[in-house]
């Protein structure tokens, strides 16, 4: 059996890898494409090097997100490679050319049936061609498996888990304990508050610049591991308030370290928003909407879109609920989808 595994950003490197272990415990054959969405070493090559991944098997290098640029150099993989599967993740560009390039070839979505509600949003839109296209439909949750269901899509959807949470609770301690970084950054645990902002419609000059204003209106200092893209519009505007310390991308193990030891986490980040929960970090989501809807009806995160005085306000009462039910899965969703695609 071949499986024909799709990933060009961040995330998806990192969801990609508990899958490629359970598919080689079970047998399988996986071909890695990495269309190059995300091309800097920081936001890509660092991970496979952290993580102990197997190089991808084709590297586009496309440096691109324009799926139409995508789709023919995966379709001509995947008219060479004849996989059984392809399997693809979340809901970027690259998802989309991953599912749009398969043919005949039956798709797997991992993060199947997430619904933030927010048309505007190009996340979402890709999240809804890619559940109208997959055969089988890897859920985090019940909720998730019922969206699917009210929409009437023609695949088989199955609840697995988060493979995310697979690779955070192992991962996660090792970072702590190897990790340099609040050394480095002569940080201690619970004093400080970490930011990322790397969507496309937070880093336009008005966004990002309201944003920033709410982010050095923090009570404590913040750690701002900046996206390229996010650096370099706030750099050529000078928008980085003074005491917001903006730093390069880290790798997987430093990043974990650094937010899972953090009082607050403030994101635009669907995975982050997450990991936090799974930290036990309180999040503040500078986003009008979530896909991660759990997260703030349980009490730990809370949406601010873009209001500097509510990211402040946000961040200073920042608190996790006193009762934390488990979300997203128990850490084995990537055994479920390598048995599922095998069964099948």
């Amino acid at each position: 059996m071949k499986v024909l595994s799709v990933v060009g950003n961040r995330p998806q490197f990192i969801k990609s890898g508990p899958v490629s272990v359970s598919l080689r415990e079970r047998g399988v054959e996986e071909v890695v494409v990495h269309t190059g969405q995300h091309y800097d070493p920081e936001l890509s090559q660092v991970f496979y090097d952290e993580l102990g991944l197997e190089p991808p098997s084709y590297r586009l290098d496309l440096r691109t997100p324009d799926v139409e640029r995508m789709v023919p150099e995966i379709a001509r993989i995947v008219a060479s490679e004849a996989p059984d599967w392809i399997l693809v993740y979340g809901d970027t560009n690259s998802t989309v050319a991953g599912a749009r390039a398969a043919g005949d070839t039956r798709v797997g979505h991992v993060e199947a049936g997430l619904r933030s509600g927010d048309l505007s949003m190009p996340e979402e839109h890709n999240r809804l061609e890619v559940d109208r296209i997959a055969t089988l439909l890897f859920t985090p949750d019940e909720r998730s498996r019922d969206v699917l269901r009210a929409e009437g899509v023609p695949g088989r959807a199955e609840v697995v888990g988060d493979v995310m949470a697979d690779a955070s609770f192992k991962l996660a301690p090792i970072a702590r304990d190897r990790s340099p970084i609040l050394s480095v950054l002569e940080l201690d645990p619970g004093a400080y508050a970490v930011a990322t902002v790397h969507r496309e419609a937070n880093v336009r000059p008005e966004r990002l610049a309201r944003i920033l204003d709410g982010l050095g209106r923090v009570k404590r200092p913040v750690i701002f591991p900046a996206h390229p893209r996010t650096a370099s519009v706030a750099t050529s505007r000078g928008l980085a308030p003074g005491h917001v310390r903006m730093i390069r991308p880290l790798g997987y193990l430093d990043f974990a370290a650094l937010a899972s030891q953090a009082h607050v986490i403030l994101t635009d980040s669907g995975g982050l928003q997450k990991e936090a929960y799974w930290y036990g970090v309180p999040c503040v989501t500078m986003r009008p909407s979530t896909e991660w809807k759990d997260t703030v009806e349980v009490g730990a995160n809370v949406l601010v879109d873009d209001d500097p005085d509510a990211i402040a306000e946000a961040a200073a009462n920042a608190r996790m609920p006193d009762e934390r039910p488990q979300l997203y899965g128990d850490g084995h969703a990537s055994d479920r989808i390598a048995d599922l695609l095998t069964s099948l």
